[in-house]
């Protein structure tokens, strides 16, 4: 089984944010799927079907971004699944716009919603996408640009990375290896 986390906030409100980008990238995934996140458990919103005979769930916390942790270990403890074959995907302040970065595992850098799956995880070791959005000579608040929402003048960026996301996500849930993934879409 695999599980694909987005990372965001719930409220209507935050919906167009940069702190909003993985939720934006499983939205665009269940789409790319056929799928409707419209269950709800796990503290989240999900998604189940089946691909090449694999379960797949698509997550997204309904926990607020700092407690993001508590959905994902409540989803993978009660299908025991993996670490490996757990993928989150989110934004970084310390990505530039446009790009996405792929990692196989690693620290939760700044970013407080991975720092929770961190520590309820007990590991680093899981696959994560991070979706670039640091801007050009930011001098100001880091949770006021993260919870500002996308410029208009940056959206064309931001879909072409999430649409990386997403077909990088898309390659991961059809069994191929991260190494591949992380060769054709880092850089």
């Amino acid at each position: 089984m695999f599980i694909v986390v987005g990372l965001g906030n719930p409220d209507k409100k935050y919906q167009n944010n940069l702190h909003n980008l993985g939720f934006t990238a499983i939205d665009l995934l269940a789409e790319k799927l056929g799928v409707s996140i419209d269950k709800k458990g796990y503290k989240g919103l999900y998604a189940l079907t089946t691909i090449k005979g694999e379960k797949v769930m698509l997550l997204k916390p309904q926990t607020y971004m700092n407690l993001s942790g508590e959905s994902v270990v409540s989803a993978v403890s009660f299908f025991k699944v993996p670490l490996e074959n757990v993928l989150v995907i989110y934004d970084d302040i310390d990505v530039e716009i446009g790009k996405i970065r792929i990692r196989k595992s690693g620290s939760a850098g700044t970013h407080n919603g991975m720092r929770n799956i961190v520590t309820h995880l007990s590991s680093t070791n899981f696959p994560r996408i991070r979706v670039g959005c640091k801007p050009q000579n930011f001098k100001g608040d880091l949770v006021e640009y993260v919870l500002s929402n996308v410029e208009s003048e940056d959206k064309p960026f931001f879909d072409d990375a999430l649409s990386k996301a997403v077909n990088a996500s898309n390659a991961f849930i059809n069994g191929e290896k991260l190494d591949t993934i992380m060769n054709r879409f880092n850089g």
